[in-house]
């Protein structure tokens, strides 16, 4: 038997140990850092599609949080507590996720998000996940200990470890203190601080708050070309959250993903201006001359739809790729699950294998289905409720176990969402339900079931760190159920306002000059008014018209006066098309690349009503790259997004690459194996820092957004944009996007020399 046999493990704490766990303070610290990690989440999935995991930075700030208030005068934390805080506060990321993934799909489908069904999506599915999980924990974390590494969980235990107190040092089993006492003879023992993370946060907040709420630089230096490149361009968004999600994922994904940036901005754009200009009428779906649009306008009216099915196409054939691994890890998962309950549960349990009753389980998990079945919101109906049913179980199952073998970040969530909505439309346009109304059933099953598996996979990461520290896992059970119910009750009001934020209003004259008119008796009774900096312009109510074709006017929401006449037309914050308010003020989108995914999904099956040349434009590029061996979905997502993400996310992982090269030279890493030196390398004071930079940015910008329109700061802001228009050289003139740089470069420098452990980390032994 392996020296990794669950027989012969013996966890950090033992089973017969008694310290603090399950503390009152513990789980509301938790809670309150998986909010704010998940907030940042959710603000970076609608960016760029991308989140990172947030255990590790909760479980450094958690120990030092902990360790600051022992000092003054209360006892200091034990590895349990911290274990706790970390598995509460980790719910937050994947539920970010799941949301930011599919709900905004909802807008490009033509309706509103709605505050009662993103949290009801949000909710449902995050519980439902974790306890569709905890009968997965005897059979994937311990019986599989040895065979399922899970990764980032066993990075947190190791992070865990390395911060221990003196009380789970004196309590820890003997092949536990053997092993702390070679890891600090080795100089790998010690934390890397938790000022590493505070700082970046710190650094992060104060870098966006200047750069965005007061105008210091330009956030968005661009260069577009002329002649022979001409309507090319380049930007790079310099802010700290993008520079820190490069560096975690490291140089490769963000070098696919800005490569999609480069061929989007430098191939096709020019290409589209260079055989166009000499038209002489609008090319269809654009509906201006090509020789007097913007780069910026040619990406809205052409390259989004080739990038749309570059996306998609990318995830069905990322699905297409994962199929033998879920199908590998769903046999391993229903087989470990007979296994389980054949063997039983002794009747005296250790500590350190108790898990919440399956009757609890059971009757959660029909109360949460009960709920989903009558929540009106959701337009759920019980072929629904099954389809969330079956596929909520198989997805988690299969997210715990592939979890278990190629961590959270390679985890195919999208491609098991794609899955499912495939099927359901499928099954929707078989039986006949291919109305408006049956979009929002369909995302509805998806977004419950996206969340459910994310959520299920982050549950198994948390009970692995658990297994290895000697955690009880009917604590952390409870401890992540609260944990999400919380993030999730706060997500859905921050995802309205992010797009609320956002929102353009453009007068339906400018947009449709022969008029728009809808007969108001056939409306919503509920007025509306305009939201945002434009409610200060125009306080009136309207009717909502949803108007569903192109017949005189672009399809979109309109507000509309009692006479039935078109006022506004409602641009959205997320995948919205116009950037600049009838004020001439900018305003910055959210692109949502993988919610665009979802909707053409959608739209494809059961309304049709695409421009199919383009989108399969996009997927032929996408094949290309794909029968070149490059992945493809993270090209595809660079060709969706503007360059202006994709860049400064390539910009980090150069960094890492170039830190992770002078690292590999120094003697306490050379002599590691690829997987000790990456578990290493991903709790190190350049991935901390990092993640201080993503979660101080995220909030930053988070914040600003909620403040967006309230009149006092609203006339600040203007009168900050006026006097750095006038006056910054770094913000407006000649030479402000060569300037803008300068705050960004040091920055950067800051981040490689923390990488470098030249500041703020003790340098390893050698």
């Amino acid at each position: 038997m392996s020296k990794d046999s669950p027989s012969k493990f013996e966890p950090f704490i033992p089973a017969e140990a008694n310290i603090a766990e399950f503390t009152v303070r513990a789980v509301i610290t938790g809670a309150i850092l998986g909010m704010v990690f998940g907030a940042s989440s959710l603000y970076l999935v609608l960016k760029v599609g991308l989140t990172v995991s947030a255990s590790i930075p909760v479980a450094v700030i958690s120990l030092a949080m902990f360790r600051a208030w022992s000092k003054t005068g209360g006892r200091d934390s034990t590895i349990l507590e911290n274990n706790i805080t970390q598995t509460a506060g980790s719910a937050g990321e994947s539920i970010a996720f799941g949301l930011g993934v599919t709900m905004p799909a909802i807008l490009i489908l033509g309706f509103d998000l709605e505050l009662v069904r993103v949290m009801l999506v949000a909710i449902m599915g995050g519980l439902l996940g974790i306890l569709m999980m905890i009968p997965l924990r005897r059979a994937l974390i311990v019986k599989e200990h040895g065979v399922l590494k899970y990764p980032e969980g066993t990075a947190c235990a190791a992070v865990l470890k390395a911060g221990v107190d003196d009380v789970s040092r004196a309590a820890a089993s003997p092949s536990a203190k053997a092993e702390m006492a070679a890891a600090e003879a080795a100089g790998l023992g010690k934390s890397p601080g938790a000022k590493v993370i505070f700082t970046g946060f710190g650094l992060g907040l104060l870098y966006k708050t200047l750069n965005v709420a007061f105008k210091g630089w330009k956030d968005v230096p661009e260069k577009v070309f002329g002649a022979p490149l001409k309507a090319g361009s380049i930007s790079c968004e310099i802010s700290p959250e993008l520079v820190g999600v490069g560096y975690i994922i490291g140089p490769y994904l963000g070098g696919l993903m800005a490569a999609g940036g480069v061929l989007s901005y430098l191939v096709l754009i020019p290409l589209i201006q260079f055989f166009g200009e000499g038209l002489t009428s609008p090319l269809a779906p654009g509906t201006v001359l090509i020789s007097a649009m913007s780069p910026g306008q040619i990406r809205g009216a052409y390259v989004l739809y080739i990038g749309a099915g570059c996306v998609a196409a990318g995830g069905i054939i990322s699905l297409i790729q994962a199929m033998p691994t879920i199908w590998h890890g769903m046999k391993g998962g229903l087989h470990d699950i007979g296994l389980a309950s054949a063997n039983g549960a002794p009747q005296e349990v250790l500590r350190t294998d108790r898990d919440l009753s399956l009757k609890f389980v059971g009757i959660g998990i029909v109360v949460l289905l009960a709920g989903i079945l009558f929540a009106r919101s959701l337009n759920m109906n019980l072929l629904g409720a099954l389809l969330i049913v079956v596929f909520g179980f198989l997805f988690v199952t299969v997210s715990s176990r592939l979890t278990g073998e190629v961590g959270s970040t390679s985890n195919p969530i999208s491609g098991m969402t794609v899955a499912t909505l495939l099927f359901t439309c499928l099954v929707f346009l078989l039986i006949g339900w291919t109305g408006p109304a049956y979009y929002v059933t369909a995302l509805s099953i998806g977004g419950i079931v996206c969340i459910a598996s994310s959520n299920g996979g982050t549950t198994s990461q948390d009970l692995k760190t658990g297994f290895l520290v000697g955690a009880t896992p009917k604590l952390q059970q409870y401890a992540i159920l609260i944990g999400a119910f919380g993030s999730a009750v706060l997500l859905g009001p921050i995802l309205m306002k992010l797009n609320d934020s956002a929102i353009v209003y453009m007068p339906a004259a400018q947009v449709a000059p022969a008029g728009l008119h809808t007969d108001v008796t056939k409306l919503d009774a509920e007025k509306q008014s305009l939201v945002g900096p434009q409610h200060n312009d125009d306080a009136e109510k309207y009717f909502a018209w949803h108007k569903t074709d192109t017949v005189g006017g672009p399809a979109g929401k309109y507000l509309v006066n009692e006479h039935g006449d078109a006022v506004w037309l409602v641009d959205p914050g997320i995948n919205g098309t116009y950037t600049k308010r009838p004020d001439g003020t900018t305003v910055r989108k959210f692109d949502a690349p993988k919610a665009t995914l979802m909707s053409y999904i959608i739209k494809g099956i059961l309304d049709r009503k695409l421009p199919w040349a383009l989108v399969l434009f996009g997927a032929m590029i996408t094949v290309a790259l794909q029968m070149s061996f490059v992945p493809a979905l993270t090209f595809a997502v660079g060709v969706y997004l503007p360059i202006s993400s994709s860049l400064p996310i390539w910009i980090g992982g150069m960094i890492r690459m170039a830190v992770d090269h002078w690292l590999r030279r120094r003697p306490v890493y050379a002599k590691m194996d690829q997987l000790t030196f990456n578990a290493e390398s991903d709790k190190s004071p350049g991935v901390l820092l990092a993640s201080g930079y993503i979660a101080g940015g995220a909030i930053a910008g988070i914040v600003i957004a909620f403040l967006a329109g309230v009149p006092g700061v609203n006339h600040l802001d203007d009168a900050m944009q006026k006097w750095s228009t006038e006056h910054n050289p770094f913000f407006e003139g000649a030479n402000s996007d060569l300037l803008s740089l300068v705050p960004y470069v040091l920055l950067c420098g800051f981040l490689y020399l923390v990488a470098k452990e030249k500041l703020l980390a003790p340098a390893k032994q050698e």
